[in-house]
């Protein structure tokens, strides 16, 4: 993928970008395609849809205003990267921590890091629901984000813990958020968050449904949470 089609890309979706940041994203396209070959990182498409579907989508936040004054982020259960790598690249200022159970994940990620300079980045190894028990890592964060990782009540669980108060959880979601939204609003507060109302990112050209969701993180989340590896995917809360 060509730097200048991705250029353009951001253009036409009214995304602000540096003028290295096409090249950087090319460099992390190209290592995508060829890691994709042995390892199954994001499913099989063309590649001008793989580029909308993940870049663009990821990106689409720099134009809400969501990350206004965010100087650290976490992306839990990062997969290829989306949306934090993608963000990180794009803004250089902030710090961001890129979390995953896969250790593959992560040297694909690593390689990404070392061939954009990205030396914003930190590599974590382990569970969603392990890491928030850190000391260093829990309520640490002005923004926890994931993109299409689990239902909203269960993203609750796995992300507030990370979150400061006052700081918030996005999560890119689509049309499914509608279903969700009334049992991740309870597990929300049960958390110490308020679900706000969604924000639409549509992608040009596209007819797909986008949204981000931001949590705000009003207080903080009890001890207790998050609960056991395993235990927020098969005992969700809000139901």
């Amino acid at each position: 993928m060509d730097r200048a089609i991705i250029g353009d890309r951001l253009r036409a979706n009214g995304i602000p970008f540096s003028a290295e940041l096409p090249e950087r994203l090319e460099t992390y396209f190209r290592l995508l395609m060829e890691w994709n070959e042995k390892m199954d990182l994001v499913a099989a498409a063309e590649e001008d849809e793989l580029l909308d579907r993940h870049l663009t989508d990821s990106l689409t936040v720099l134009k809400t205003g969501l990350l206004e004054g965010a100087k650290t982020l976490i992306d839990v259960g990062t997969g290829a990267g989306f949306p934090g790598m993608a963000l990180a690249l794009s803004c250089p200022e902030t710090r961001v921590t890129l979390l995953d159970s896969q250790r593959k994940r992560l040297d694909f990620l690593a390689e990404v890091q070392a061939r954009t300079g990205a030396d914003n980045v930190t590599l974590i190894h382990a569970r969603a629901e392990d890491g928030a028990g850190r000391p260093e890592l829990r309520e640490s964060f002005d923004i926890a984000a994931a993109r299409a990782v689990a239902p909203l009540n269960v993203l609750c669980e796995y992300l507030l813990p990370y979150v400061r108060v006052d700081g918030k959880m996005l999560c890119w979601k689509g049309p499914a958020l509608r279903e969700e939204l009334k049992a991740g609003r309870k597990a929300a507060f049960l958390l110490g968050g308020r679900a706000e109302e969604p924000v639409e990112t549509p992608i040009a050209g596209r007819d797909w449904e986008h949204l981000i969701l931001p949590v705000l993180k009003t207080g903080k989340t009890p001890k207790g949470y998050p609960r056991k590896a395993g235990t927020p995917k098969s005992k969700p809360l809000g139901v």
